[in-house]
């Protein structure tokens, strides 16, 4: 993968508006601790509205952030490939479709420096695009570290360039299946409530006024004494957005720690099918991810919680 600058441009929301630019910088760029931010920002490399700004500034809904990123240092590269297994669903010369085990981070980052799926993807493939950012090569989509299911990988820029179009779009369908808290009295639902970071801890997200527009739509597939298993579709796709909506109506997820679900022995969130425009071929193209047998049998799960 050839090393390269990065530049990035990105609009202020209003939930990020009035925070110091050096912790905004560092949230968005996966591979930036606030000390680098910091040092970007004192060499000029971040500027605001065409302005050098100090760190200290505070943002202002808007208002356009222009971030440089210098490519990955010989010593800081953490895009080592590794063998490690990994469970491919479909693969040509433009993408691959991968079933992601549960607890598997998906791209290095703090604490989680190497053994990834990237660093599994780069020992298969050799390169990535990575035309956005350099620890990211390949990855067009979020699936949180515990969620497991499948997750679409670009091998070609232009495919990179196509997917994440798509998603940008929301012309790519997502389904889920969750193992959530309590019983419905309704057959299926649409949760329709703005999603922004969460006031008492920078880290989460919460349903809160301000926040960006999120939809999720529901449908229940199974009902046990204490949980129900749903069909989940994301028809927008906020950071956390299953987990925030299912907890905001009172059925958080079970073993989503994060958020206070129940215990358990995993994250019950799966994500189980993606379709989308292929970019090679044009064609509206689907795949699915195989159950994990925890999916199969929740009465087990819910015995062991």
């Amino acid at each position: 993968m050839t090393k390269k600058e990065i530049t990035k441009h990105k609009i202020v929301q209003r939930e990020e508006a009035g925070q110091r630019v050096d912790r905004l910088v560092a949230d968005w760029v996966d591979r930036l601790s606030r000390n680098k931010a910091q040092g970007l920002i004192e060499e000029g490399r971040v500027t605001v509205a065409g302005r050098r700004i100090k760190s200290s500034y505070r943002i202002d809904a808007g208002e356009e952030v222009k971030i440089e990123i210098p490519p990955l240092s010989e010593e800081d590269d953490r895009l080592k490939p590794q063998e490690m297994p990994l469970d491919v669903l479909y693969e040509d010369e433009y993408l691959a479709v991968i079933d992601k085990p549960t607890s598997l981070v998906v791209h290095p980052a703090p604490g989680h420096p190497d053994g990834t799926l990237v660093n599994a993807l780069l020992n298969r493939y050799g390169s990535l695009p990575a035309p956005e950012d350099p620890i990211r090569p390949g990855i067009v989509h979020r699936l949180d570290k515990d969620t497991s299911g499948v997750i679409l990988i670009a091998r070609r820029e232009k495919a990179y360039f196509d997917l994440t179009a798509q998603f940008k779009e929301r012309e790519v369908e997502k389904e889920y299946l969750a193992l959530v808290e309590g019983t419905f009295s309704e057959n299926e639902g649409l949760i329709d409530a703005p999603i922004g970071r969460d006031r008492s801890d920078k880290t989460k997200r919460a349903v809160r006024l301000g926040g960006k527009e999120a939809k999720t739509r529901f449908f229940v597939e199974s009902e046990f004494p204490t949980a129900t298993l749903l069909k989940v579709k994301p028809l927008t796709g906020r950071t956390h957005q299953i987990r925030v909506h299912l907890k905001y109506i009172g059925h958080k997820i079970l073993g989503d720690n994060y958020y206070g679900g129940r215990q358990c022995k995993r994250l019950m969130l799966h994500a189980n099918e993606i379709a989308f425009r292929h970019p090679g071929s044009g064609e509206q193209v689907r795949f699915q991810a195989p159950l994990p047998p925890e999916f199969h049998q929740p009465e087990s799960v819910l015995g062991s919680s």
